[in-house]
Formats: structure tokens, sequence, C-alpha cells
């Protein structure tokens, strides 16, 4: 029997949604206004059972009784989303209500993406439908843009990174799934040399040294774009980075791309950054 009553996280339902497959309910790790795979979808009937990373409301989630659970598998923490280390303990409660499946976060969001196919056509979606094929093309085509415009420029670096008021968080391309496609379709991102240990995803650098790593363009982490630029704007120390110094500043859609249609739109803007940066600048 194919499943129906699907509670997912937010990234999964991202998925899912858009290969017609709506769940019943879903949790999220932020406010799903905040939430950017979500925030454009229609989420009309579907009940609301977490709003912050490591709560869930389990009991919520027990009385719709659900079919499946849709959540990601984070293989360095060995754990769905919502069951890593450090959530709530009343989480693993989750286990015993229904059977937890899901996508694994792993080196690419092209591959994700196909996955959720896979998922969805395994839930009763028609893949073929025309918004799938329409979403589908926009894609590749928006991909081959990005492919030439990164071809035109051989020469051009790619900072990564994350501000907060705590420090400057420089990316680790291989623990972020589309940053690792953007390697593979030829963009030069910089590597850290000394990621953190025990979260490898990053090198967090105190303000005092953001000028460490040199780049033509530096991509910043959208999840919290544009407050995080702004923090980072008031750091006396943030124009050490010479692309800053030269407005040579875009968003990196960091961990939220989910579907197709997302992945296009994302692709079209780093493109039009890629062509307006200088790949001379610091080379």
């Amino acid at each position: 029997m194919v499943p129906e009553r699907i509670v997912a996280h937010s990234s999964a339902a991202a998925g899912l949604l858009a290969f017609g497959i709506r769940p019943v309910a879903i949790y999220a790790d932020t406010r799903i206004e905040d939430d950017l795979a979500l925030n454009h979808l229609d989420l009309d009937g579907i009940e609301i059972v977490g709003e912050e990373w490591g709560a869930v409301n389990v009991e919520a989630v027990a009385a719709i009784d659900p079919d499946l659970i849709v959540a990601e598998w984070w293989p360095a923490e060995e754990a769905y989303s919502g069951l890593e280390e450090g959530t709530g303990a009343g989480n693993q409660a989750l286990l015993d209500i229904a059977p937890i499946v899901g996508v694994e976060q792993g080196p690419s969001i092209r591959t994700m993406i196909e996955d959720y196919e896979e998922l969805a056509e395994s839930l009763g979606a028609d893949i073929g439908a025309a918004g799938v094929e329409a979403d589908r093309s926009r894609f590749e085509t928006a991909l081959a843009d990005f492919q030439n415009a990164v071809a035109a420029k051989p020469d051009l670096s790619v900072l990564a990174v994350s501000p907060d008021v705590a420090g400057l968080y420089v990316a680790v391309p291989e623990h972020a799934a589309e940053l690792s496609d953007f390697v593979e379709w030829g963009l030069d991102i910089v590597v850290p040399d000394s990621p953190d240990v025990g979260f490898e995803y990053w090198e967090t650098l105190s303000w005092e040294n953001a000028g460490k790593y040199q780049a033509d363009l530096v991509i910043v982490d959208e999840r919290s774009y544009p407050s995080n630029l702004d923090v980072a704007e008031s750091q006396p120390t943030w124009p050490f980075i010479e692309a800053v110094a030269r407005d040579a500043v875009a968003v990196w859609p960091a961990f939220w791309v989910r579907n197709y249609a997302d992945y296009a739109m994302a692709l079209e803007r780093l493109t039009t950054a890629v062509e307006a940066a200088d790949d001379k600048l610091v080379s």
C-alpha cells in the first residue's frame, strides 16, 4: 500500500511538493516564513508540527497517525533531520510512530533532486507532468548557461562564507552539496585549510582574521540574508577580503535548494554574478 499520510521535514517537503506529493504535516528548523525551501510554496491545509531546530511536537505527529515520515539522512551525524545529536530527547519517539525514510544529504543537490523525483514517483507522483517537465527544462538551461559563464572566466576564484557576530564561517565545499555541484561544473571554490574539529562543514575565523582567504568573488550564505551581510558590513575587517572591497559579493543558496525550479533560479542568479566578476582580481 502506498503511504498517503506523510509527515515531512521542511527540506523533504520542498522536494516532494515540487512533484505533487503533499505531506499532511511539516516540521522545520525555523519559522516557516523564514524557511527558504518553503516560503514560496502552497502549504494550505498542511499542519505545522515544529518551527525550531531540535523541537518537534511529537504528540501532534502521533495524533496525525502518519503512514510515513520523510526526512533527510545526514551522514556526518548519522541521523535523520530532527533526530541529530543535540535535538530534544523526545524526538526519538518519532522512530516509534512511523517508518522514516529519506534522501541522503550528499555531495550533489542535483542528485538529491533526482532522488526526490524517484521517491515521489514511488509515492504516486506523475513525474512527467507538464509543470515538472517545465521546471526540469529551466534547470537544464540554467545549468548550461552557468557552465558557459564559468568556462569564460577560467581564473575566477570564489569564497563561500557565512558571517555571524561570533566570526566568519568559511565553507568547506565538499560538505555543502550545492558547492560540490559548482565545483564539479568548473567553479574554483576556495577550500579552507583548517576546518573546525568535530564540525567539518566550516573553518571559523575570528573577525580579526577575516582576510585569511582571498578570492575574486565572495558568496554569502542566503539562509539569514541580508541580516548576516549587515553583520559582516558592521565589521571593520570585512573589507580585508579584496572581493568585498571591490563590491564583488553575491548570494550562495546554502543548504536549502531541493527542487528543479529553485535550483534553476539560484543558478541564474549566480551566473549573473560570475559574468560580472573580475577573474583577475586576486589571481
